[in-house]
């Protein structure tokens, strides 16, 4: 009997290695939603709240999202040109 190899410690032994891995992944899988979560909710309240993490005023914190304002896109041709063209 010092050899105990069958069925039953054969199965057990795979079962225990699948859970093993189901739940290191499972861990893992959490763990990453959880990082993630973390640094959209820091990306929205930087958003939010930038005087708070070191932004210059309240007012900083959406610059950039009109053309005109942020000086990266200028328009060519006025709006009603546009659509008759």
């Amino acid at each position: 009997m010092s050899n105990i190899s069958g069925a039953f410690t054969g199965g057990a032994e795979a079962y225990g290695k699948f859970l093993e891995v189901f739940i290191d992944g499972h861990w893992w899988v959490v763990g990453d939603a959880l990082e993630n979560v973390g640094k959209t909710t820091k990306r929205l309240l930087v958003n939010a709240y930038p005087f708070i993490y070191g932004g210059a005023s309240a007012s900083s914190g959406l610059r950039g999202s009109s053309p005109e304002v942020a000086g990266y896109a200028k328009p060519g041709k006025d709006i009603e040109k546009r659509f008759n063209d």
